[in-house]
């Protein structure tokens, strides 16, 4: 996902997958961000509702249902917080723990995967969702 790709199409790509976020990538297939989920819905819920959550009540079904409508003629660009960290990366041969690891000290539900994290202009081969992660360290249903 590159940061000129359209806030109605990242949001479809987080719905239609059931993603909880997204990791942008610039020309080169670099990470640059992380968009999470919560940040599409900032972008779609007024300010005076974020600032006063009970003002959400006022609102109905019908007037909830436009509300991506707030993405029209935004960018994935204009979605990303500009006090944003670095995306958190991983090589390709890392461990479940330390994907974990990596996962939680960047409070981020995505970890880009790289060849070599040790380049900064190492390109992304793949993503890992803490969906993946979670599937991975639990032990088997009896």
């Amino acid at each position: 996902m590159s940061a000129d790709t359209s806030a109605m199409e990242a949001a479809r790509l987080l719905a239609d997958h059931g993603l909880p976020g997204l990791i942008v990538v610039d020309a080169e297939r670099r990470p640059t961000a992380v968009l999470p989920g919560s940040q599409v819905l900032r972008a779609i819920i007024p300010r005076y509702v974020q600032d006063d959550p009970a003002l959400a009540r006022v609102f109905d079904e019908d007037h909830a249902d436009k509300l991506c409508e707030r993405l029209a003629g935004k960018r994935v660009a204009d979605l990303i917080e500009p006090d944003r960290r670095p995306p958190p990366i991983v090589d390709a041969n890392a461990t479940a723990m330390e994907i974990a690891s990596v996962m939680a000290s960047a409070h981020s539900p995505v970890v880009a995967v790289s060849d070599d994290t040790h380049r900064t202009n190492a390109p992304m081969i793949g993503v890992i969702t803490v969906a993946q992660l979670l599937t991975r360290l639990l032990p088997a249903q009896p």
